[in-house]
């Protein structure tokens, strides 16, 4: 990248066609971005793109069932970019589809087990923090070239809250909040059970978390929703409340907050899931097994000071870098530059979120919020 620019943000309001198509129309330069690097990375396994295109028609009965509304909306995404709809369930199932591309050619296989997407979270609770503000962040790690698609979408809904995500473009969701207060992120896990069967892809599940009012409703869909892969979902309220669901695709199992704090990287914690499945991601992400421990450390060393610039503190460690909590652009194991894509930060009962592209590399941030007119660059 010649140039480390922020993400930029777009607003969209209306029914989901009408927000689809408005979306694409803003994000097209991003999304063709996207498409070209997954459209390589796939070939380069052997998959030419009539054969990817029928595996994301593949999904389009579970994401039909779980909400028609989403199928509408990626039909605008992609008219409004100009690309076909099954590049747009490209984006939104590519988790899911990079690992069916996986199992059918070898090589793929071999460079996908090994560059996994990671990513640590972090929740305070408002009984730990200075001003008792709840604070929910995470550093994402991904691609590099991500650092370059990524778009910001403040969706103003009649049906629901508002909200405010951080995704890849051409997606409905990644990490976020909502006008109810509700915040989610999501890690990155691994176990004998994943890809045995198919579910609703996972960037579905953070969006309709996105669209509850009641943190019930949002906490029944990560548990009980059936899924293709292993996931961890943090989620928080803005009235104190945080839990940790790590799931596999036919079982859940929670991890609750110590002591004000909620820390998870990319491997299980629950000790009832150790002792029911098996698990398969240290291998391709080693650094896991320490990153959630120099963050809660660092957090801990704030005891009494404990906020959003804590938490900032806290994702920036480079300890052991490259292989870090905030990582630095580096060759993965399956020979991937891969990198900290961005840092967020969340303030819910602000309505804030930061986030620095390739923090490891930049440490200006730009400010998004719920409320219209309030973007603006952060320290």
């Amino acid at each position: 990248m010649s140039s480390i620019e922020p993400f930029p943000l777009i607003e969209l309001s209306g029914t989901p066609e009408a927000r689809g198509r408005a979306y694409g129309r803003q994000a097209a330069a991003r999304v063709h971005r996207s498409l070209a690097h997954y459209g390589q990375q796939l070939t380069a396994g052997g998959q030419d793109a009539a054969t990817v295109r029928a595996m994301a028609r593949d999904f389009v009965p579970q994401v039909e069932d779980f909400d028609p509304a989403y199928v509408a909306e990626m039909r605008g995404i992609a008219e409004g970019a100009n690309v076909a709809f099954e590049d747009i369930l490209l984006i939104n199932c590519r988790t899911e589809i990079l690992q069916l591309a996986k199992r059918r050619a070898d090589r793929m296989r071999e460079e996908e087990a090994r560059n996994p997407d990671g990513c640590t979270g972090a929740i305070l609770l408002p009984s730990v923090t200075q001003d008792g503000r709840l604070v929910h962040g995470q550093n994402w790690d991904w691609k590099q070239e991500c650092a370059e698609t990524g778009v910001v979408l403040r969706i103003r809904r009649e049906d629901g809250p508002d909200m405010l995500t951080f995704v890849e473009a051409g997606g409905l969701a990644r990490c976020g909040m909502n006008a109810a207060g509700i915040a989610v992120t999501a890690n990155y896990l691994s176990s004998d059970r994943d890809y045995t069967r198919q579910g609703v892809p996972l960037s579905l599940l953070r969006r309709k978390v996105l669209e509850q009012e009641q943190v019930a409703l949002a906490l029944r869909t990560l548990y009980a929703t059936p899924k293709s892969a292993s996931n961890n979902l943090m989620l928080s309220h803005v009235d104190g409340f945080a839990l940790d669901i790590e799931c596999a695709p036919d079982e859940s199992f929670l991890v609750q907050p110590e002591a004000g704090m909620l820390v998870h990287a990319n491997h299980w914690q629950s000790p009832v899931a150790l002792s029911k499945l098996r698990e398969a991601g240290v291998e391709s992400t080693p650094d896991s097994l320490y990153r959630d421990l120099r963050v809660r450390q660092i957090l801990e060393s704030h005891r009494g000071a404990l906020g959003i610039e804590a938490m900032r503190e806290a994702l920036f460690d480079d300890w052991q870098s490259p292989w870090s909590v905030c990582r630095p652009p580096r060759m993965n194991l399956g020979g991937n530059l891969s990198a900290t894509v961005a840092m967020i930060l969340m303030v819910p009962e602000e309505g804030r979120m930061e986030i620095a592209p390739l923090p490891a590399l930049n440490r200006h941030f730009t400010r998004y919020d719920l409320q219209a007119g309030r973007q603006s660059a952060a320290a």
